[in-house]
């Protein structure tokens, strides 16, 4: 007898495992397939940082800032373990795009939409405190802002999430590839190979959560149709040898005035990331050379005397709605896109790691009027998100 759900989820990243925890909350019977292992793609190679996006300001997309700091201060509550507040610093130099005073107003409105919450505020560092700020480089140093967001391990909190979800009473099956999947009366009937045996299932509702795989997933789907319209921009990270610093530096690059971040990772140090605009292959995504000096030059102006030695690099692809904009003015909402040739189906693409459980409930919402009415079974605002074993999701 062919199992039967409520939802079948396409992709184990941070949106799909989201989607299932908000799903099994509202007391649906979920299915997520992951191809591979939870965060193997996208979701492992994120900048790690769970913040309202001060820098989204000057594309004025206030509403995504104001969410993404309400979702960042659900997260600290509620995954204590994995997410963690870090100070944040905003070097200032003489001929630097952004002046002391811009960063002071921008950080005021950070403040406003933060509602003014214990670390909403921020400080300007003394003079004679430069010196401590971790080997920075103090020749035109004009000024240093500090400010509180937060970081996390992206994959442990993926798993966490999806973990979350099962306990709620969702199903994973990872390493299982999708084959096809047809809409029918009652829904969808999905085709899938786990260990080289073949599988279906049907549901009511299909989820494709597959990010830079979304267009190659929606082929497998019958009718066929047009998906949005959407970009891939590669983004690398590199992680230096040198010790972590006591904290994450917010810088300007010199050379095209992008703002990176060089931050504490494992006791290491991450620098990132780029914005390239990616053609190929999704599964071909690596660091180019380019990319790689790009990033270490930029460590190397703020901090003369690092280690520059570069013992890890990654890359990954994040989703942009298409458009003649630059990367950092386009919008980091998430994308959903459904279609009337197949009720029941949405895509979800976009959207940033911070304000994964706020995309996932208007992911739920979007669907429900497909299904069926069920007795709720938790509130993800208030649900505890604890690690997972190391095993799990892998």
């Amino acid at each position: 007898m062919t199992a039967r759900y409520d939802i079948c989820i396409i992709g184990g990243g941070i949106q799909g495992c989201g989607i299932a925890q908000a799903a099994a909350a509202a007391g649906y019977s979920v299915l997520l397939l992951e191809k591979a292992a939870l965060a193997s793609a996208t979701s492992s190679r994120s900048s790690k940082l769970i913040h309202g996006g001060l820098r989204y300001l000057e594309s004025a997309q206030f509403g995504l800032v104001a969410q993404s700091l309400a979702e960042r201060e659900l997260l600290i509550k509620n995954a204590p373990e994995l997410v963690h507040r870090v100070p944040f610093y905003i070097p200032l130099y003489k001929n630097m795009q952004r002046r002391p005073w811009q960063v002071f107003i921008g950080l005021s409105m950070y403040a406003l939409l933060g509602k003014f919450r214990a670390h909403a505020c921020f400080r300007r560092i003394p003079f004679d405190d430069y010196p401590k700020l971790n080997g920075i480089k103090q020749t035109d140093l004009q000024a240093v802002y500090q400010y509180w967001d937060a970081q996390t391990d992206d994959v442990k909190l993926t798993r966490a999430v999806m973990y979350s979800a099962t306990t709620l009473g969702a199903e994973l099956k990872c390493h299982a590839n999708v084959d096809r999947a047809r809409h029918v009366k009652e829904g969808y009937q999905v085709e899938y190979t786990q260990q080289g045996t073949q599988q279906s299932i049907s549901c009511t509702c299909l989820v494709n959560t597959t990010g830079p795989w979304i267009t190659q997933t929606q082929s497998l789907i019958e009718p066929r149709i047009s998906g949005p319209s959407i970009e891939l921009i590669q983004g690398t990270h590199i992680v230096l040898k040198q010790p972590a610093p006591k904290g994450i530096y917010y810088v300007e690059s010199p050379s095209d005035k992008r703002a990176v971040f060089i931050m504490p990772w494992y006791g290491q140090t991450l620098v990132g990331t780029t914005e390239t605009v990616f053609t190929g292959d999704p599964a071909e995504i690596k660091p180019t050379e380019h990319e790689i000096e790009y990033l270490r030059g930029i460590a190397r102006h703020y901090f003369p005397k690092c280690d520059d030695t570069v013992i890890e690099a990654f890359a990954g692809a994040r989703v942009l709605p298409k458009m003649e904009k630059s990367a950092f003015s386009r919008s980091r909402d998430t994308i959903y896109f459904t279609d009337r040739q197949l009720p029941g189906y949405l895509a979800v693409v976009g959207g940033k790691l911070t304000g994964y459980r706020a995309a996932s409930q208007k992911a739920l919402h979007a669907i429900q009027q497909h299904l069926p009415k069920r007795a709720a079974k938790a509130d993800t605002r208030t649900v505890a998100i604890r690690p997972a074993s190391e095993d799990f999701g892998v």
